[in-house]
Formats: C-alpha cells, sequence, structure tokens
C-alpha cells in the first residue's frame, strides 16, 4: 500500500522559499498512470490544487501560483519536493502530498499523507 510523508520546516520567514519533500513509499514515482500532486489548505479554508508531477516527470501548476512553484523529484530517493518561492503569511497552510490517476483529486481521492503545517512569519 503506497503511503507518503511530507517533511520540511514549519516556519518560514516572509520573502523566503517554502521547500517541503514527499517521500513515498510502497510505489515507484515514476510509475505510468498516476500524478503526485501538492495541495495546501489555509487555516479556515479549502483545499487548493498547487500542481503535480506526472510518472514520466511533466509538471502541471496552478495558474494562480505558477509563477512561484516549482515541483521537481529524485527518482533514486523515491520522493518529489515542492518549491514556493517569495513567500507571505498568505501562504501558511498546511501542505499535502498526494497520489492519484488524476491531476486534482478531491480530499476522498488517491492517497495522501498526513499534511504538515506550514506558518510564515518573520
Amino acid at each position: 500500500q503506497v503511503q507518503l510523508q511530507e517533511s520540511g520546516p514549519g516556519l518560514v520567514k516572509p520573502s523566503q522559499t517554502l521547500s517541503l519533500a514527499c517521500t513515498v513509499s510502497g510505489a515507484s514515482i515514476t510509475s505510468n498512470g498516476y500524478y503526485w500532486a501538492w495541495i495546501r489548505q489555509p487555516p479556515g479554508k479549502g483545499l487548493e490544487w498547487m500542481g503535480a508531477i506526472s510518472g514520466s516527470g511533466s509538471a502541471y501548476y496552478s495558474p494562480s501560483l505558477k509563477s512561484r512553484t516549482v515541483i521537481s523529484r529524485d527518482t533514486s530517493k523515491n520522493q518529489f519536493t515542492l518549491h514556493l518561492t517569495s513567500v507571505t503569511p498568505e501562504d501558511t497552510a498546511v501542505y499535502y502530498c498526494a497520489r492519484a490517476e488524476w491531476l486534482r483529486p478531491a480530499r476522498s481521492e488517491g492517497s495522501w499523507g498526513q499534511g504538515t503545517l506550514v506558518t510564515v512569519s518573520s
């Protein structure tokens, strides 16, 4: 059974880059037919899909975040990463990584990590 685990700093200062990793076990991130996504949920708000990377390595981004987001992967570690630049307090959220058969999974779809809270504050 696939398992995903987010890791990274819980506190980032404004204007810096937020970097998170998602370590995957039980499946290969190079498998065809799946997307590996990053989704976030700000306090008191709904889920926001940020982007995803396919099994072949193609990356897809939310238009609203595209200018600040890079999703990459390290196949030797079976890990994919999120980098979000120029963060502001509005980027404070619980960040999830997920695997699904489509780009934008609903919360009940696919397999999700437990989520990690990232706070942007000086």
